[in-house]
């Protein structure tokens, strides 16, 4: 017996691949409406891992415009500045409000700045 070649063994180069089925028949009049879906992570959020979202139970915070099972996206990386609505810790109780000016952290601490409410329809 002769060996004709030695070494490690190859990768076949070519292999089948199945065919894409080529469409028959009319093509759909609704080709032309295809397009990308929305991404609201993508259009919503700015920093991914410092974002989260509370959902709120009750009308307590109507005078911000936050109703019953609505949603708030909070950013915890935004700067805290004046008149922002934010979500924040006074005396061991979330609660939401403006940041006044020349707030101290001694009044309250802020967990984040609410940047979006989903209203429930």
């Amino acid at each position: 017996m002769e060996i004709v070649t030695s070494g490690k063994l190859t990768k076949v180069k070519s292999r089948h691949k199945p065919g894409v089925s080529k469409q028959t028949g009319f093509a759909s009049p609704a080709t032309h409406y295809l397009e990308p879906t929305i991404d609201l992570n993508q259009e919503l959020i700015v920093n991914r891992d410092a974002t989260f979202f509370v959902r709120i139970d009750g009308d307590a915070f109507k005078e911000h415009t936050i109703l019953d099972k609505d949603v708030l996206i909070i950013d915890r990386s935004l700067a805290r500045n004046f008149d922002a609505l934010a979500l924040v810790i006074q005396d061991g109780e979330f609660k939401i409000q403006r940041i006044p000016r020349g707030f101290s952290e001694e009044e309250f601490t802020v967990w984040g700045i609410i940047t979006y409410i989903i209203h429930h329809a």
